[in-house]
C-alpha cells in the first residue's frame, strides 16, 4: 500500500426529512446565498423545504447554474456574493451546483488575479473560501463529499479540474426520496459516473491493498445491482438510498488512500463535453471501455482481479476473460442508458483530431496511473472507441 494521508471533514445528514436539519448546521446569524441550477428544486418541493429550514436568516438565491458549471455563470454568482457581503453558500441540487458553488467560495475571496487562475493552478492557489453546504438531489459526483470541482470555460471550449481541502462541503443533506422525481437519463449517467469514479481508483495495478480493493468492488457490485432496479422502480426508497451512498463513497476519498490512480479516462471526457456538449457520464461510458482494451496489458493482474470479483469469470484464457468483463461492463452502461459509442452521439473518426488537440494544449499528455497515456494512446482509444 501507498503512503496517504487522508482527510475528510464534511458531515453527512443522511435520510428522509433530513433537509430540516439545515437550521442546526448554518450560522444562525449567516448571511446566506442559496445556489441552485435550472428550477427543478421549486416544482418538486425541495426549495420551500430548504427556505422553511433556513427560517430567518439572510438569504439570497442565485440561480441558474448549468450541467457542466460554465466559468461565466459562475462570475455572476461571485459577483453577487461579493455584493451582498455573503459569508455562507448553500448549494442546492446535483453535482454541477456543488461543483461550482465550490468555484464561487474559493473565488470570492480570490485577490491578485482573474480567479481563472484557480482553475489554470489546479486549486493550489486557494488561501481562502467562503463556508459551504449543499443539499444533494443528484447523485452522481460526489462533489457533496470531497474538495474537487470541474468548470467549463464556454468562450476557451476549455473543461478544468481543481482542489483545495479548503473547498471541502462543512455539511451534505442525503435525502433519497428527493431523487425520485429525476428523469430517467440523469438517474442512469448517475450510476455510470459513479461506476467510473470508481474504476478510476480501483483499475490500475496491484500495490497490496486490500481494504480498498474489496470496497472498491462492493460498491461496483452494488452499483450493478440497484442501477436497474432504480429504473425500473423509481421510487423505491431503499434502492434510492443505497445508489445515492454508493455515488458519495465512490469519490470521498476512502477507497483512493494508498493506491495508485488513473483519471485518463476523464480528462479524455472533459475535451468531449467541452467541445461536443456531451453529458459527463456518456463521455465515460464512451472512453473507459476502449481504454481498458487498449491498455489491457498495463492493467492485466487488476483487470483479472475484475473479472473475477466482480463479474464471477474465473475459467478460460486470461484475455478471453478481460475482454467478457470489459464487454460485461460496457453492457452495463447501456443497461443503463448510456450509449457508448461515439457514433451514437453523431460523432465520428473526423472529430478525432480536434480532441487531441484540446487534450495537447491543455498538457494532458501524460495521463494514467503511470503516465503513460500519451496523446497516441489517447488517439487509439477514441477511434476503438467510434
Amino acid at each position: 500500500m501507498l503512503n496517504f494521508d487522508f482527510y475528510n471533514p464534511t458531515q453527512i445528514l443522511f435520510g428522509q426529512g433530513k433537509i430540516a436539519d439545515l437550521d442546526k448546521v448554518v450560522p444562525k446569524e449567516a448571511k446566506v446565498l442559496v445556489l441552485y441550477g435550472g428550477g427543478s428544486i421549486k416544482k418538486n418541493g425541495v426549495f420551500d423545504e430548504v427556505m422553511q429550514a433556513l427560517g430567518q436568516r439572510s438569504v439570497t438565491e442565485f440561480a441558474g447554474i448549468e450541467p457542466n458549471p460554465s466559468y461565466e455563470t459562475l462570475m455572476k454568482a461571485v459577483a453577487v456574493a461579493r455584493e451582498h457581503g455573503i459569508d455562507f453558500l448553500l448549494a442546492v441540487g446535483g453535482g454541477s451546483v456543488i461543483d461550482g458553488t465550490k468555484f464561487v467560495a474559493a473565488a470570492a475571496l480570490f485577490e491578485g488575479e482573474d480567479p481563472w487562475a484557480i482553475l489554470e493552478k489546479r486549486g493550489n492557489n486557494i488561501t481562502r473560501a467562503l463556508p459551504f453546504g449543499s443539499v444533494l438531489t443528484l447523485p452522481a459526483t460526489g462533489s457533496e463529499m470531497n474538495a474537487g470541482a470541474v468548470v467549463t470555460r464556454l468562450s476557451l471550449h476549455a473543461k478544468l479540474a481543481f482542489s483545495n481541502r479548503l473547498c471541502f462541503p462543512q455539511f451534505s443533506v442525503l435525502d433519497p426520496s428527493k431523487t425520485f422525481s429525476l428523469p430517467v437519463r440523469q438517474v442512469g449517467n448517475g450510476a455510470v459516473d459513479a461506476f467510473v469514479h470508481v474504476m478510476e481508483q480501483y483499475l490500475t495495478y496491484p500495490v497490496n491493498a486490500p481494504v480498498q480493493d474489496r470496497f472498491a468492488e462492493g460498491l461496483l457490485q452494488t452499483l450493478i445491482e440497484e442501477g436497474p432496479k432504480a429504473l425500473a422502480n423509481p421510487e423505491d426508497y431503499e434502492v434510492r438510498a443505497n445508489l445515492m451512498w454508493c455515488a458519495t463513497m465512490a469519490l470521498n476519498g476512502v477507497i483512493s488512500t494508498g493506491v495508485p490512480q488513473d483519471w485518463a479516462t476523464h480528462m479524455i471526457g472533459h475535451e468531449l463535453t467541452a467541445l461536443h456538449g456531451l453529458d459527463h457520464a456518456q463521455t465515460l461510458a464512451i472512453v473507459l471501455p476502449a481504454m481498458l482494451r487498449i491498455r489491457k496489458d498495463a492493467k492485466r493482474a487488476k483487470l483479472l482481479q475484475f473479472a473475477d470479483r466482480v463479474w464471477g469469470l474465473r475459467e478460460g484464457e486470461e484475455d478471453a476473460r478481460i475482454e467478457q468483463a470489459i464487454s460485461r461492463m460496457q453492457a452495463y452502461f447501456e443497461q443503463m442508458g448510456v450509449k457508448t459509442r461515439l457514433r451514437d452521439y453523431g460523432l465520428s473518426a473526423a472529430d478525432i483530431p480536434a480532441i487531441i488537440s484540446a487534450l495537447e494544449s491543455h498538457r494532458m499528455i501524460a495521463l494514467g496511473e503511470r503516465r503513460e497515456v500519451t496523446p497516441d494512446i489517447s488517439r487509439q482509444v477514441l477511434e476503438l472507441s467510434v
